[in-house]
């Protein structure tokens, strides 16, 4: 089951995704997709004959995929080949870091360089979305605890997180680097997260191609691991690092991204992203409502 938000920045509806990749309006049985629903009402949900559902017309923005995430979990240097692209060493536990959730944005919004901004960077990954509230879970049963999987582009203001002092988050965390979705696939659809091929481009050149078994860390371990240190509730993110192609990582010198570029990516059966980038001027990014699901 694809389950999305759609409309207006802050006004976004629950729904789902039909067979035909319609979308069907879940307003009327559930006020979002959100953590509370996650852990209780997934079953019914399963159970629904989409074609029942009003059908929702138009093109309208898609949202980000999860409504009131509580925490916003990544995952840093998850993948040999980007920790080595980087001169980092390779993580012996996974590096642990926090995104404000005021990042979040829907997967066809824009990317928003913020002022002063001069190494903003992009980072395709795959994002877990926990659905029972778990402490100190084990590792053979931490997949259990996941509600579904969506996509994530952990945008990252390069010269914020590295030389600006203190620890990674304040290039992490600026309003629009934290685009998720199109949709959220309910676990039950992807039987395997360490069996995907994740994917990006700037304007149209393929800087990223990796797959989810190259992960150091795979999903179960992560969610295992992070519950150790923090109690993971429902409608939590965990975003679980990116493989090598980053701008950062460029030879002979980093590339990053700049106003006007265009920027694609997706995970395998999880759908796509595309963001057009922007310059934050003194009144703030141009006005936009995003694009419609593709």
């Amino acid at each position: 089951m694809k389950l999305l938000r759609y409309g207006l920045r802050g006004k976004e509806k629950p729904g789902l995704l039909d067979a035909q990749g319609r979308i069907r309006d879940l307003s009327g049985l559930v006020p979002d997709i959100n953590g509370a629903v996650l852990a209780k009402q997934l079953p019914k949900l399963r159970r629904l004959d989409p074609e029942t559902l009003p059908l929702v017309r138009g093109r309208p923005r898609i949202g980000p995929c999860v409504a009131g995430v509580g925490k916003f979990i990544c995952i840093g240097l998850n993948y040999r080949d980007h920790a080595q692209e980087t001169g980092a060493a390779i993580p012996r536990e996974p590096v642990v870091f926090l995104k404000a959730t005021s990042a979040i944005s829907g997967p066809y919004d824009p990317i928003v360089l913020p002022r002063g901004s001069r190494k903003t960077d992009w980072e395709v990954e795959l994002g877990v979305v926990i659905g029972q509230p778990g402490k100190y879970i084990p590792q053979a049963e931490a997949l259990a605890y996941v509600a579904g999987y969506c996509v994530v582009n952990d945008v990252s203001e390069r010269e914020y997180q590295l030389e600006r002092g203190g620890q990674w988050d304040k290039g992490k965390s600026c309003d629009t680097f934290g685009p998720i979705g199109p949709y959220l696939v309910t676990a039950d659809e992807v039987p395997d997260p360490q069996n995907l091929r994740l994917w990006l481009e700037v304007d149209g050149h393929r800087y990223q191609d990796g797959h989810t078994g190259a992960m150091i860390f795979g999903v179960a371990e992560l969610v295992s691991y992070v519950s150790q240190f923090m109690s993971l509730q429902p409608g939590d993110l965990i975003s679980t690092g990116t493989p090598a192609g980053v701008g950062l990582g460029q030879k002979p010198e980093p590339v990053y991204l700049r106003p006007g570029q265009r920027v694609r990516l997706g995970v395998e059966g999880l759908g796509e992203q595309e963001q057009v980038v922007q310059q934050e001027g003194p009144l703030g990014p141009r006005a936009g409502v995003g694009q419609a699901l593709r």
